[in-house]
């Protein structure tokens, strides 16, 4: 599915929840969060990624399938040299499904773009040492 400004709405409209060890940080696009910004220093990181398998496309789907397209990503990134944190979207709407996600420190954003897009998505949260969320469309990378 393509960029609309009711997906633009609903994925600004979410908490981004991290957990990172000695707690977790709940994430808004655009928001900064000081939590992960001393976390990302600390752990001598200079960007980070949240991206998830879940739903390709906005399009709901089989809870099974997402666990499995998940667990899929989570292993590409294992493979991939990175060390992914556990993390999980959840949209302000109470009609729209949580997902489960993955936090992972130092993954460039044209690299996370690429993951992201082999797994159907059309955004990913993207963001750098400040610990300031952006929303970025895979589309717009691939262009």
């Amino acid at each position: 599915m393509a960029k609309t400004s009711e997906l633009d709405a609903a994925y600004r409209a979410t908490t981004y929840r991290v957990f990172l060890p000695g707690g977790l940080c709940d994430l808004r696009v655009g928001q900064a969060s000081e939590a992960l910004r001393c976390w990302l220093e600390t752990a001598g990181c200079t960007r980070f990624a949240v991206i998830t398998a879940y739903n390709p496309g906005s399009v709901a789907t089989d809870e099974s399938v997402n666990a499995e397209r998940q667990a899929a990503l989570e292993c590409d990134l294992l493979e991939g040299n990175y060390e992914p944190y556990a993390a999980q979207n959840l949209p302000d709407a109470p009609d729209a499904p949580q997902e489960e996600s993955c936090f992972v420190p130092d993954l460039a954003e044209e690299d996370a773009c690429a993951l992201a897009g082999d797994y159907g998505q059309n955004a990913l949260i993207s963001g750098g040492a400040d610990g300031v969320p952006h929303l970025v469309w895979i589309e717009e990378i691939e262009k």
